[in-house]
């Protein structure tokens, strides 16, 4: 079978993101080689036959249901290579993230596969798939094939859309998988996620990214009105978050988070290529800075050049007045 695998991370009630834009991705890829599009789940009582079939919405024509614990890595390890063993999947796609990255590279040793990390694009070829990566910091990109099967694609965060193809329900699969005696070790204590703020910048569809430029750690208070004001979430470089005036979880980058969100809006921020990295793929960018030569406004939809103090307040009493018109 010359099919793709998914995993679909589950929480509260609703699968992440980054779980739903791989199975989109995987379904359309395989249509364009000919095979089946699939996705592994594990839970307990709450995962439902109604959620698993939602996967059918995104693409996916069969959900293979396991009762193990969820958020772990190693027992979804062992019940991917079970159901890629019996059934013949020739690839594996993940959306990204950290969990993604540690269950793609446990499933890459126990099956002997060839892997790829950090993958922003993937196109078929003769029947196959090419997986397409970023190197040199992000400077130049290359192919990667694969020799036998399966193949291991990880997504960099964000690199796939969550998009719902109007298929029905999936068909749900029960199988039942003997863990390892090392994948039951660790226990899940406490699930939950990693925010910056009050919001998870890698969900937030609007963001008001501050860098330096804000000149202190107060000036991250403009920020905070601003994205308040749009009902967005606040980011922050390397630079700033090093030097303690933002929580690392808000940080944006090479070393940070990947974000793809409709609106990015820049505030004092170089746009040095580490950082550049992490949120090149927004639909919108803009950017707010003194320097007219600084590298954001080469890859900028709009560029604002002057001082962001008296900038951004201007801005969020714009969005406040705008939005109290229309209510």
């Amino acid at each position: 079978m010359s099919g793709i695998l998914t995993y679909a991370l589950h929480f509260d009630g609703a699968f992440n993101k980054n779980s739903l834009g791989a199975v989109s991705e995987g379904a359309k890829l395989a249509g364009e080689i000919g095979g089946e599009a699939a996705a592994v789940v594990l839970g307990g009582e709450d995962l439902s036959d109604e959620l698993c079939a939602s996967l059918g919405k995104y693409g996916a024509s069969k959900v293979y249901r396991v009762r193990g614990p969820e958020g772990l890595a190693q027992p979804v390890v062992d019940a991917m290579a079970k159901v890629i063993t019996d059934e013949g999947y020739s690839y594996a796609l993940f959306g990204g993230g950290l969990l993604g990255f540690e269950i793609g590279a446990g499933l890459t040793a126990r099956l002997n596969a060839g892997v790829t990390m950090e993958v922003t694009a993937v196109k078929a070829q003769d029947g196959k798939l090419v997986a397409e990566r970023p190197i040199l910091q992000d400077t130049a990109i290359v192919d990667v094939e694969y020799v036998g099967e399966p193949g291991i694609i990880i997504g960099r965060l964000n690199a796939f859309d969550a998009v719902e193809s109007g298929e029905g329900a999936a068909e749900v699969v029960d199988v039942d998988v003997e863990f390892q005696e090392h994948s039951t070790k660790a226990v899940m204590v406490t699930r939950g996620e990693q925010r910056g703020a009050d919001v998870n910048i890698e969900d937030a569809e609007l963001l008001v990214a501050g860098g330096r430029g804000l000149g202190k750690p107060e000036g991250f208070e403009l920020c905070e009105e601003l994205a308040g004001a749009l009902g967005g979430a606040v980011a922050a470089t390397r630079a700033v978050v090093d030097a303690g005036w933002y929580p690392y979880a808000a940080q944006i980058g090479q070393t940070g988070k990947t974000v793809a969100p409709k609106l990015y809006l820049a505030a004092g921020i170089s746009g040095a290529i580490q950082h550049k990295v992490g949120m090149q793929s927004s639909d919108n960018i803009v950017a707010i800075n003194k320097d007219p030569n600084a590298p954001i406004f080469e890859y900028s939809d709009l560029g604002v050049v002057g001082d962001l103090n008296k900038i951004l307040p201007k801005l969020t009493e714009a969005v406040k007045a705008r939005k109290n018109g229309a209510g």
